[in-house]
């Protein structure tokens, strides 16, 4: 069975190994660049983007992150975590680990009291069905910019939410919170298709 790590330095990450069990992955907490190394697939959870940078400084983990999603591992990434693997941040301006070809928006719906419940129609209906996908905004950035490799799964007001590029999903919302599970079954479908962890590499990894 495969392993999946869920990155557990800040933020909602126990949220997430719930979703994964019940999408039918067991996931384990990591903290170092070793553990996350020895996984087969990655979650890089929401939190706050900024303490996450802080926390990761002289770890390795960066590093560790970006050998994981050249090899063809399959990663998560939701919220603060999506602005990690930008190419680019704003708010305030900053480059990002450069592995998802897109700038993020930071704060782009407004703060925590903006928060929102919001129930995408604007889907990808062969990653994502018919069905409305209910989507948690907090503190969300928006991301714009899209590359070539960049695949759309779902939008906001005409605004990318849900992004797929070769082995990377990214979400700028919080899908371990609601009680829609297929953005992680997706995810989970991934993993189950993936590569072994020397093989592949990232479309337009740099």
């Amino acid at each position: 069975m495969p392993s999946a790590g869920v990155l557990a330095l800040q933020g909602d990450f126990e949220a997430h190994r719930k979703a994964l069990a019940a999408a039918g992955l067991d996931a384990r907490e990591i903290r170092t660049a070793g553990e996350l190394l020895s996984t087969d697939a990655l979650v890089l959870p929401g939190g706050e983007s900024t303490t996450m940078w802080k926390l990761m400084e002289g770890t390795g983990i960066p590093e560790a992150i970006a050998e994981l999603a050249a090899s063809g591992r399959p990663v998560l990434a939701t919220c603060a975590g999506a602005i990690l693997l930008s190419r680019r941040i704003t708010h305030p301006d900053r480059e990002g680990l450069g592995l998802l070809d897109v700038t993020a928006v930071r704060n782009a719906y407004g703060r925590q009291l903006d928060s929102a419940v919001v129930r995408l129609t604007d889907l990808d209906r062969e990653a994502l069905g018919d069905e409305p996908l209910e989507a948690v905004f907090i503190r969300a950035p928006r991301f714009r910019d899209l590359g070539r490799g960049v695949e759309v799964l779902a939008r906001r007001d005409g605004d990318a939410v849900l992004v797929r590029s070769g082995n990377l999903i990214a979400a700028t919302f919080h899908p371990e919170l609601a009680r829609d599970g297929r953005v992680h079954r997706l995810f989970v479908e991934a993993i189950r298709r993936g590569k072994p962890r020397d093989a592949g590499k990232l479309v337009g990894a740099r």
